[in-house]
């Protein structure tokens, strides 16, 4: 009888023992074939990659001045008398602007001028006596030096008055007034700037390999702080002759209109040279490309078979070699050939080898900017 039992209880055992086991296969089985069942294909952007003539462009950054531009200062130590401009005002060339106290120099020069016209008397008086022989040689010459020497002194005060005064050398703007009416000014004061604002020169700085790409009348564009987004045409108007020493720089100026007087002396800018010759280039969106320390990277769109023999597209990583980034492309010099497509967003979802579907095709040409720049 209880043999019987312990028997029983056995088969009760291995029965649940079976079923458990048989359960747990089963979903063994069932988690197979989830990880064997093929993914459904990830929805990526893809771009082509264009090539186009790609004009390259060298950096550079340089300092704004103007096509003249002068401190007014003093020759001559004295009171201000009057002005005769306002800050910020445009003058002409020859314009007064500012006049010292000259009382003294004009008695001076009154007094001069009277021994001149003295003198002149004399000499001519001494012209004619000396033709005569009325005089002697000797008297008609000392009569002729007498009357250069005023002469002389007369000029001299002349000169003398003329530092006086401030004229403009040129037309242009005038600066910040530095000086009132009734100020003693010692000599060298500057009393303002007067700046030629309707052009513009740009110095700046190139390495000496840069010399070959180098020649007069090249694009050059230009972009400062004060005016971001816009750019400044210059044209490369001169070449330093000589290679700074220390630095091994050569200088260039560049040469820009500025009509509406935006511009100002003295201001930063950023320049790019454009280089003649516009290269053929393949380009791709900046997007499409995912940066790594162990290099750049894009995911190649590639047509292949499924296991059913049904054609499908294939994100396949490619290692590649990058160039110069604009206008939200890229070059890519190596790896890339043009009219190959290249997913441009959603390459976080994605594997070596997985399958995609394309739901948007992105364009390599910026929407803000002329092909080929």
């Amino acid at each position: 009888m209880l043999r019987r039992r312990m028997l029983i209880m056995l088969a009760i055992v291995l029965l649940i023992v079976l079923i458990l086991g048989g359960y747990k296969a089963f979903s063994i089985y069932q988690q197979i074939q989830m990880f064997t069942a093929p993914k459904p294909p990830v929805s990526v952007a893809a771009a082509t990659a264009e090539q186009r003539p790609w004009q390259q462009r060298l950096p550079a950054v340089g300092s704004l001045k103007a096509l003249q531009g002068v401190e007014l200062s003093l020759e001559q130590a004295g009171t201000v008398k009057s002005l005769h401009f306002e800050s910020g005002q445009q003058v002409k060339q020859g314009q007064l602007l500012l006049q010292l106290d000259s009382d003294q120099e004009a008695a001076l020069l009154g007094t001069a001028q009277a021994d001149l016209g003295l003198a002149k008397v004399d000499y001519g008086r001494g012209s004619q006596l000396v033709g005569d022989q009325a005089i002697s040689r000797g008297e008609f010459d000392r009569l002729t030096a007498q009357y250069r020497r005023n002469q002389a002194v007369v000029d001299q005060l002349k000169a003398s008055l003329e530092k006086k005064s401030i004229k403009a050398p040129f037309s242009g703007t005038i600066g910040i007034r530095q000086v009132d009416i009734g100020d003693f000014l010692a000599s060298g004061t500057v009393i303002a700037t007067l700046q030629d604002l309707s052009s513009l020169y740009v110095d700046f700085n190139m390495p000496e390999q840069s010399l070959p790409q180098l020649a007069l009348g090249q694009k050059v564009l230009l972009q400062v702080a004060a005016f971001p987004g816009q750019t400044f045409n210059a044209t490369l108007s001169a070449i330093n002759p000589k290679v700074d020493e220390n630095t091994r720089n050569l200088l260039v100026r560049a040469s820009l209109a500025n009509p509406d007087g935006k511009l100002l002396p003295g201001m930063f800018a950023s320049l790019l040279v454009l280089l003649p010759d516009p290269q053929p280039q393949v380009v791709v969106p900046e997007s499409a490309i995912t940066y790594t320390l162990y290099g750049n990277s894009v995911y190649v769109v590639s047509p292949k078979q499924n296991a059913d023999g049904q054609p499908q597209l294939i994100a396949e990583q490619r290692t590649i070699r990058t160039g110069e980034r604009r206008d939200g492309v890229v070059v890519v010099s190596e790896g890339l050939k043009a009219g190959e497509r290249v997913v441009s967003a959603g390459q976080l979802k994605l594997t070596p080898g997985a399958a995609i579907q394309i739901t948007e095709q992105a364009s390599t040409t910026p929407a803000s900017a002329p092909r080929g720049n």
